[in-house]
């Protein structure tokens, strides 16, 4: 038994049948992680202690013919965004270098619940605020399918140690495409639920209008597993739905034969790498092929998306980072004299680049005289966005898109861009806008077998048409 390779299913079976233990499974992906993450930096922190005593647990209720539940003995991985208590969590910036959160993220907290064995920390892009997982404080990711290129941000680490087989499942999180471009530039599953679908506590804040957690997975049902695991109420999140959880799993072999799937052309335009788009179209009409019907939709505000949400987003920011101040739990400056000195150093010293341009483009937004004239301005334009959607899902059951407009590019490509560093996200960002859910399922490779990702967005609190649509794709192809 391959046990790096497995499925969901295959690690809970192979540890409630014995002929395996969590134990060995934990094991042998540290091993994995020990033999191929020099070269990749998917993780930040390895927590090995708290894995092998959930892994033991484990297997005391195996032993026991205990019915073990559903992620029983699953290695995971979390993106270091999320608190996990006792465990060094420090949203990939050095002003959180040092710091170790007093409980867990709820996410992280009901994955363990169901069982998964948590490895470790995933590398990530600045508080999730990039596209290529280089704005790291600690190191870059690399794609293991070409060392050279990115694995996509902001959730890289997550994507890649899935993709490299570090680990069955990762959670990531996603503000305007971190779930599901890495996803598709490392050639895996990556899943966005709906808004307020799956709590939101103890997520490091990034825009708290556009943040979601979600699953990356090597297969559609092991990301139905684990949504199912994490989704509903949560009464530490007041933007947490209380509305009841489907069984997605349930949802995923209903035949698809006359859903009807709509193609925006607004996004297969300029811009859009002609392999890309070929892969894409190859996927709709394999879709079509399953009985789908494939209906022409306009989403005319999509030319505004980048804009609205480089000001929601960066206005968000602005608001939340204000925290790190050297005061509390942050980095602290030495040798400062006065409190001004401590709260210039301590925030210069410990965020990076990207995360200085983010804050001072939002606090340029909401500052007085401009505040109607860029926040308040791209807010309407959000609207708008949101009644694209909800008048194309009057006609459709699902969209289909390109989830990115090229395969994986170089490291250090776009770097010195941050305009085309942006653009990469020009297909998701409007999901988050909306508060739609949204899935990357691989539909292809380039000559370079670089993999590359089809987007399907769906209604609100409707993951099961996407999932079902995906998991038909996924059997199909």
């Amino acid at each position: 038994m391959d046990m790096t390779s497995l499925t969901i299913d295959a690690a809970r079976s192979g540890v409630q049948e014995r002929k395996t233990t969590a134990l060995a499974l934990a094991e042998a992906h540290y091993a994995r992680i020990q033999k191929e993450d020099g070269e990749i930096g998917a993780f930040l922190t390895l927590c090995k202690e708290r894995a092998l005593e959930q892994a033991d647990r484990i297997d005391h209720m195996a032993a026991e013919g205990k019915p073990l539940p559903p992620l029983a003995g699953v290695p995971v991985a979390i993106k270091d965004v999320m608190s996990t208590r006792g465990v060094r969590t420090t949203a990939g910036s050095k002003i959180l270098s040092h710091y170790i959160p007093p409980y867990d993220c709820t996410a992280v907290a009901r994955m363990e619940a169901a069982g998964a064995v948590v490895l470790g920390k995933t590398n990530c892009d600045e508080f999730a605020m990039g596209s290529s997982n280089e704005n790291s404080a600690f190191h870059p990711v690399h794609n293991p399918r070409d060392l050279s290129r990115v694995p996509g941000g902001s959730s890289g680490g997550s994507a890649a140690a899935v993709a490299a087989d570090m680990a069955v499942v990762a959670l990531g999180s996603d503000t305007g495409g971190s779930i599901r471009q890495p996803a598709s530039f490392c050639g895996v599953v990556g899943l966005m639920p709906t808004y307020g679908r799956v709590s939101r506590y103890g997520l490091i804040a990034f825009a708290s209008s556009l943040d979601h957690i979600g699953p990356l997975a090597r297969t559609v049902k092991d990301a139905a597993i684990v949504l199912r695991t994490i989704a509903g109420r949560d009464p530490m999140d007041s933007t947490s739905a209380d509305l009841p959880v489907p069984d997605y799993v349930a949802e995923l072999d209903k035949p698809v034969r006359g859903l009807r799937l709509g193609v925006a052309k607004e996004y297969f335009g300029e811009g859009l790498d002609d392999e890309v788009r070929h892969a894409v179209e190859s996927a709709i009409d394999k879709l079509k092929s399953l009985g789908c019907e494939v209906v022409p939709v306009s989403l005319p505000h999509t030319p505004y998306a980048i804009p609205t949400y480089y000001l929601i987003a960066t206005a968000e920011a602005s608001s939340n980072l204000a925290r790190y101040d050297g005061v509390r739990y942050s980095y602290r400056a030495p040798g400062v004299k006065s409190l001004s000195e401590m709260y210039r150093r301590s925030r210069d010293e410990g965020f990076g680049a990207e995360v200085k341009r983010r804050i001072m483009l939002g606090t340029y937004a909401l500052s007085a005289g401009y505040y109607d004239a860029y926040y308040l301005k791209a807010q309407k334009v959000r609207t708008l966005l949101t009644r694209d959607f909800e008048e194309a899902f009057g006609k459709v059951d699902a969209i289909v898109t390109p989830t990115s407009p090229t395969a994986a590019f170089k490291l250090g490509e776009k770097s010195n861009d941050p305009l085309a560093m942006y653009l990469a996200d020009i297909y998701t960002v409007t999901a988050d806008l909306a508060g739609i859910p949204g899935i990357s399922v691989p539909c292809g490779e380039t000559k370079e077998k670089l993999p590359i990702g089809l987007q399907i967005l769906g209604k609100h609190f409707d993951e099961a048409t996407i999932l079902r649509l995906a998991h038909a794709y996924e059997q199909a192809a």
